[in-house]
């Protein structure tokens, strides 16, 4: 089967994953291509996320590296062999990649925590607070890939509904709670939105206001992501260059701590709702 040119985000991480295993039990590379049937070149692709793995020589491979882990390892496998086709490939080739992997990492959530200072969570916007935000890109959008990005943008949005929505918890400051994207009356009917889905049973909203201080990460759009067994979580960062997923077990750890002290500092859920409502009717 030929590389794949661009691996998605899933395929790099399932890679990296098998690295760290065989790296972990001190297997070279040359020994793993022994073990799988295969030439040194191939194993260093399937590191890269650019071929593909069997279940069969997955297995294999846990087997000979010591790795007892079966939750683990049946994680690996469906990552490397998806059950199925997820929504977001028809977007694939006229969408940046970083956005068709912000959804596949969602979709594949047991759960999200996330954390925004100056923006209104995705998942969370209306329609009209996304496009006030995708028409101010530089350099300017078209307007087919402005209704495209929208699109993609409320497809995302179902992973919160339906029979067995994704538990989600976002914390979101002041700051980001004031912005007039698009106007008074956008901003108002996006606060009311927010009081909305905050009364969803899987959807927990927490405010920072002002007043609490400072915090670990102020500035920065985080989202955590957790995966089928906790050390395939995936933290995604926001930045002006696209989205950067990290999952080292040091970058996991710094980013739990920096939510666990937001959560610390934000109004519970009921004084954080009231506080939405308040900033919506002065609007």
């Amino acid at each position: 089967m030929a590389a794949r040119p661009s691996p998605t985000e899933r395929q790099k991480r399932l890679g990296s994953e098998l690295r760290r295993m065989r790296t972990a039990a001190d297997v070279s590379a040359e020994s793993a291509a022994g073990l799988l049937g295969v030439d040194r070149g191939k194993i260093s692709n399937i590191e890269a996320g650019t071929r593909p793995i069997s279940a069969e020589r997955l297995h294999t491979l846990a087997l000979n590296c010591g790795c007892t882990d079966e939750r683990y390892v049946e994680a690996l496998i469906k990552m490397a062999h998806p059950s199925s086709r997820g929504w977001w490939e028809r977007y694939r080739g006229v969408l940046p990649q970083g956005l068709i992997d912000i959804a596949e990492l969602e979709a594949s959530a047991l759960g999200m925590r996330a954390a925004y200072s100056i923006h209104i969570p995705g998942l969370l916007q209306t329609s009209d607070h996304a496009l006030a935000l995708f028409r101010v890109v530089v350099p300017q959008l078209p307007e087919p890939e402005i209704a495209l990005r929208l699109a993609h943008r409320v497809e995302r949005q179902g992973i919160l509904e339906g029979g067995s929505p994704s538990p989600y918890t976002g914390i979101i400051h002041e700051a980001a709670l004031r912005m007039q994207f698009g106007g008074r009356a956008v901003a108002r009917s996006q606060l009311t939105h927010l009081v909305t889905r905050s009364e969803r049973p899987n959807v927990t909203l927490l405010v920072i206001p002002f007043d609490a201080g400072a915090f670990p990460g102020a500035g920065q759009t985080v989202l955590y992501a957790e995966g089928a067994v906790p050390r395939l979580d995936t933290v995604q960062i926001d930045n002006s260059h696209g989205p950067l997923f990290v999952h080292s077990e040091e970058q996991l750890a710094k980013y739990r701590a920096h939510l666990d002290w937001m959560e610390g500092i934000a109004l519970p859920p009921g004084k954080s709702r009231d506080f939405i409502h308040n900033i919506a009717r002065q609007l």
